[in-house]
This record gives structure tokens, sequence and C-alpha cells, in this order.
């Protein structure tokens, strides 16, 4: 290890970053036009035009770049010693439709600039350093969680191959083998990533809620991240019948039984929320079915979505428990019935303490105002850290939210994350003594 690096000597190249910023939007837009928001669809043009522009600026800067069968993206400095563990930072590439710049982007363009800020200092790490940007992170497009990272680590169901993307209803395998991906290598659970090449895994990541703007702080240290459990594709069934000549007790009215089971879901949330319990419920979409409903009709049909999160599974599952009590509930009462249709979610997962304390201390060695916090959104550092992985996630502030067109993440706190992360990744490449903030 070089004792005379300091941390001016590993400092991210954040001009490279906004022009990266600057080509990913002015790409989208040559696709969908301007001011229509960011569309990097899960395994289409706009995707594969972000992976083409991170790949081509680390070819650039003379580092490793290769693929996986899933078309993840991996970009490397090596290091001294190449068969020791690689320390790992990124995110994701695409967004959902009509969404913001900077989610999942922002933490594959940090790591770039980190790896060409050491690169212009002739910095070479211990271990090899790699920069991920992981494919289809955003189950917008195809309803399945951490598709890109699940295929990295050789867990992705061989059925969700066949799952459909939800506006071209062509399928995950197709989209996958139009862009160079190897589906029957993923059908047979070939891994390319393991633990224990992995000493960790950092993720940079705009804040997709309010909390760190309204409290004036740039950046928060993540202390957990929510797993979910949805129900997507729920409905209800009735009759229909007509609005002026059937009495109430002869109604079955699916909008009425749908909305006595939402009454009481936020019931039950108030009080496991008073009881101490940290979780969030929504839902998400409530239709009839153009086609038959009308003013004039009891409603025979209604569609509906259900989104539960919390850092607890024992809280997932108690509230699963009331919806489907609510539901048994409102079938006896008005005669209709639910079909929930395909339960799926994720795992909760606890960042590692040990990253955790080495971020806020360099935060605070920059004299930066911060707080831990928890994510409500999910993030591909739960699927490392599931796997046992020591993992890590830093939020950068951002307005208005994300996954609309109106995120606005100030580059200058994004250039201080960025500080932060490099001097953490240095840290665990050998590049910075451990404790060298400052």
């Amino acid at each position: 290890m070089d004792t005379r690096t300091t941390p001016s000597d590993i400092a991210p190249d954040l001009p490279l970053a906004a022009r990266l910023f600057a080509q990913l939007r002015q790409d989208n837009d040559a696709l969908h036009g301007p001011d229509t928001g960011i569309t990097r669809d899960t395994y289409g043009a706009g995707e594969e035009r972000a992976h083409a522009l991170m790949a081509e600026t680390a070819r650039a800067l003379g580092l490793e770049v290769r693929t996986d069968a899933a078309c993840n993206l991996y970009l490397t400095l090596p290091g001294r010693d190449r068969s020791a563990p690689a320390v790992m930072t990124g995110s994701h590439l695409d967004s959902v439709p009509r969404g913001g710049n900077y989610d999942g982007a922002a933490g594959v363009v940090a790591g770039l600039a980190v790896l060409a800020g050491w690169v212009a200092a002739g910095r070479q790490p211990q271990c090899d350093v790699t920069v991920m940007g992981i494919r289809a992170e955003e189950s917008a497009w195809f309803p399945v969680s951490y598709i890109g990272s699940k295929s990295a680590f050789g867990l992705l169901p061989p059925d969700a191959l066949e799952i459909l993307r939800l506006d071209t209803r062509r399928s995950l395998r197709a989209h996958l083998q139009e862009c160079g991906g190897r589906a029957e290598d993923l059908a047979a659970g070939q891994a390319h990533l393991s633990a224990a090449a992995i000493a960790c895994f950092l993720e940079l990541h705009i804040e997709q809620g309010p909390v760190l703007v309204e409290a004036g702080e740039p950046l928060g240290v993540v202390t957990g991240i929510c797993g979910s459990l949805r129900y997507r594709h729920a409905r209800v069934l009735g009759d229909y019948a007509h609005s002026g000549a059937t009495p109430r007790s002869h109604r079955r009215d699916a909008v009425v039984a749908l909305a006595e089971v939402i009454t009481r879901l936020q019931q039950d949330w108030a009080g496991m929320e008073e009881a101490g319990e940290e979780l969030t419920l929504t839902i998400g979409q409530v239709y009839t079915d153009a086609a038959q409903a009308d003013i004039s009709k009891v409603a025979g049909l209604v569609s509906f979505g259900v989104d539960i999160r919390s850092r607890s599974t024992t809280s997932l599952q108690r509230m699963e428990a009331h919806l489907l009590e609510a539901v048994r509930q409102a079938e006896a009462r008005h005669g209709v019935r639910f079909e929930l249709g395909e339960r799926t979610g994720s795992q909760p997962a606890q960042m590692d303490a040990s990253l955790q304390d080495a971020l806020a201390d360099t935060i605070s060695a920059m004299q930066l105002p911060h707080r831990r916090l928890p994510s409500g959104a999910g993030h591909d550092a739960a699927l490392f850290a599931n796997q046992g992985i020591a993992t890590a996630m830093l939020f950068v502030r951002n307005a208005h939210g994300s996954h609309n067109p109106d995120e606005a993440m100030d580059l200058q706190d994004f250039g201080a994350g960025t500080q932060v992360l490099a001097r953490v990744m240095a840290q665990r490449a050998g590049l910075l003594a451990a404790g060298n903030a400052g």
C-alpha cells in the first residue's frame, strides 16, 4: 500500500460525472423527445443506450469491461492482487416509464467517477475494484424483483424468463436474447458472482423520499432496506346490476366490498404503527372494467394491487394476515369473491454496521450534516446483503421524490456523496488507511 496516498489523491472526476448525466439525458431525448421524462426501458433501447455509454466511457479510461448472461455490466480497475475479493459499487441503469435521470444511474456514474479519478492519479488498488451496471431493477417492466442482481448470483427462477414485459407483451427471454443475453445459462442457474469473491458492495443512490430535503441534510447512511409483499393483479368479482332497479340487499357490489377492505386495512395499519411496528401499505391501482362499468351499473368487477413494505418479515406477515381476514369478511358480507392472484415480494435486508460507521465517519470528517435512515424502497443492495456480503448504501438528497420527471438531485450534493464513496472504497481497497477519512 502506498502510505503517501491522501484523500485528495483519490478524488473522483466530477466533471466526467456531469458529462455522463448530460449524455444520458440527451440519449433519452433522442429516443423519446424532450420534456417526456426519462424512459430507460428494461432490456430495451433506453437501457441498452445507457449501458453502451458506460461501457464506452470505461474503455476510454482503460478499465476492463465484461458482461454476464443477463447483460449486467462490470467495469473493473485491476488490483495488485487479482485473487483477492473485490470491492464493488454500482446500481441499476433502467428507469420506470417517464421517470427521472438520477434514480439508479447516479450510483453507476458515481462509481465511474471514482475510478476515473484514481486512473488520472495513477493509483492502483490492492484488490480489483468493480463498478456494476445492473440490469432490470425496476419491476415496472417485468413484475419480478431484482432480475439483474438475482441473475448475477444464479438465483433467477427459470420460469421468470417466460414472464411478459408489461408494455410489449413479449417475454423476458425474448428481450434478453435481443440484447445479447444467454437465457439458457440463466435457466440453468449459472452464477457470475459469488459472495466469497466480493469484499463489500456499496451503492450510492438518490433518496426517493423527502426526509433529507426536509432535514436540510445532503447525505444519509442507510440502515436497512425494506422487503415487500405484493399482490399485483388482484380483483373482486361480484354481479353487474341496474343501479336503480337493484335494492341494496340484492347487490353483490365489487366496489363496495373493496372499499370496505381498504378501510379495514388502513385501520389495521394504524394499529400496527401505534404498537411500534414500521411498515407501509399502498393500494396503488383500483379500476373497473372500462368496457362494462357504467355510472348506471352496480360494479361486477374491480381490479386492484396491494404493496406492503417493511424491514420486518414478521410485520409483512402480520399485515398479510390482516388482508386475508379483511377479504374473508368482505366476501361473507357482500357475496363477492376475491381473487388475489400471484403473491410476489422481496426480502428485507440489514446494512453492514462497519460500513455504516465508515460512511458516517467520513461524512463527519467532511463536516457535512447527515443522518442514518431506513430505505422504504427496494434496491439491488438488498440482494447483495442477503448473500452474506458486507453491504452499505449512501443516500443523496433529492427534491421531488423519484419515479417522476422532476427528480432534482443537486450536483453539489452528488459530488459530496461521491467523495464519501471514493474514500470508503479506497479504505476497503487498500488505497487509504482505515479511518483516514479527512
